[in-house]
């Protein structure tokens, strides 16, 4: 270099020659720039990304609660215990636990998701128990039948009347609407990443919609909720038409398809009914391996539902046979306010079986009834139905657990 000329700018130098490319590639588009980049640019494309777009997570309420036409989960606040979450929705924190995999004093992070084993109530229980069909408050009965022992109980045949209470009013609970996310359990094996694949959801979504951490862990046996698809923004630009050649024109009818084809008549085929042999099936020997059997039969009219019937009714020909469920104790009689009995049957420490709307009852307090024996009969009216209830203790249990 040849002292006093200027330095070169080398810089400066490369910087103009880098854009000569990008120029030349812009020249070279005979369309409009596609500022979306869902085209092939310079080997950019985010058709993919935006076709895997999801949605929000739905918004819990008051209780946390996010209802769907077949399921409901629970979101969990800052500082909540599965414990706490159970109790808010009015659920069995252990039944909780035990459906997400967890204990009950395990520590759950804001936005969590909890799957529910079943529905939770509409509202939370009042403190006395839940009242039944004719205004009988079964859950205290039912406390009362396993505090009193037929031992001490003063007058084994009197019937004992329980005072009317009102039937609290519930706010049935807001669904969803529009399409329901899948729900996926996490087997041994799979992680966050491998079960975004397989729904084609981005991670983070995944992560989102159940509250996961930073390190994307989920655990065997969690239940995750796959994200919803965006379907406005997941719809790819049309692509345009092309005609391959011979295309749109129309095919001439070849001459064989002129002429209808003719007509067959084909006969059955004839089946000798005579000299068939009989077969004889013996009815069944094995006796119902059931824990109980219908206490009367007839037709399920109305299935069991935590905190809204906390039983089943069934239909029935009027003044049919009242049968125990399984053998036990009669531990208590008592009347609703439309004057029907309803009995109740201790099958062990706790549990209980309660029998609504029973006439002409052939059993007293303190009575030890078989499995089958009848008890009473359907009450005679137009439309009757027993309504049947299974409790453990206070809480009640779904009957067609132990019904065959």
């Amino acid at each position: 270099m040849i002292p006093g000329s200027p330095k070169p700018r080398p810089a400066r130098r490369r910087m103009a020659l880098a854009s000569v490319p990008m120029l030349a590639l812009l020249a070279a588009c005979e369309g409009p720039l596609d500022y979306d980049l869902r085209g092939q640019i310079g080997g950019f494309n985010t058709t993919a990304a935006a076709q895997n777009a999801t949605t929000n997570r739905p918004t819990p309420d008051a209780r946390g609660l996010i209802t769907y036409p077949s399921y409901q989960v629970a979101v969990a606040e800052r500082g909540d215990s599965v414990a706490d979450v159970a109790a808010r929705i009015g659920l069995p924190a252990g039944e909780v636990a035990r459906f997400n995999g967890m204990q009950t004093s395990d520590t759950l992070r804001k936005g969590e998701v909890l799957a529910l084993p079943r529905r939770a109530p509409d509202s939370l229980p009042a403190s006395a128990g839940t009242a039944s069909p004719g205004g009988v408050d079964i859950a205290s009965l039912a406390g009362n039948a396993i505090d009193a022992s037929p031992a001490t109980s003063p007058n084994p045949g009197s019937v004992t009347t329980t005072q009317i209470q009102p039937t609290p009013q519930t706010k049935p609970v807001a669904v969803q609407d529009g399409p329901e996310p899948v729900r996926h359990k996490v087997v041994r094996g799979e992680t966050a990443y491998t079960i975004s694949r397989l729904y084609q959801v981005p991670v983070k979504s995944l992560a989102e919609w159940n509250g996961l951490g930073s390190d994307f862990a989920i655990r065997e046996g969690q239940h995750l909720l796959i994200p919803l698809k965006d379907q406005q923004r997941s719809q790819a630009p049309a692509a345009v038409a092309t005609t391959a050649p011979g295309e749109g024109t129309a095919t001439p009818t070849p001459p064989s398809a002129t002429k209808p084809l003719p007509e067959e008549n084909i006969a059955p085929a004839s089946v000798a009914t005579e000299n068939l042999p009989t077969v004889d099936v013996p009815a069944p020997t094995r006796p119902s391996q059931a824990a109980m059997i219908y206490p009367v039969q007839g037709k399920i009219v109305q299935t069991y539902s935590k905190g809204r019937n906390d039983g089943i009714d069934i239909a029935a020909a009027a003044g049919a046979p009242v049968k125990a469920a399984d053998a036990g104790t009669v531990a208590a009689i008592t009347k609703d306010s439309k004057n029907n009995p309803i009995i109740v049957l201790r099958h062990g420490p706790q549990l209980l079986t309660i029998y609504a709307n029973v006439d002409k009852i052939l059993v007293s307090k303190g009575d030890q009834v078989k499995r089958g024996q009848v008890i009473g009969n359907l009450k005679e009216a137009e439309g009757a139905t027993l309504h049947f209830e299974v409790r453990d203790g206070y809480d009640s249990l779904d009957p067609l657990t132990y019904l065959n």
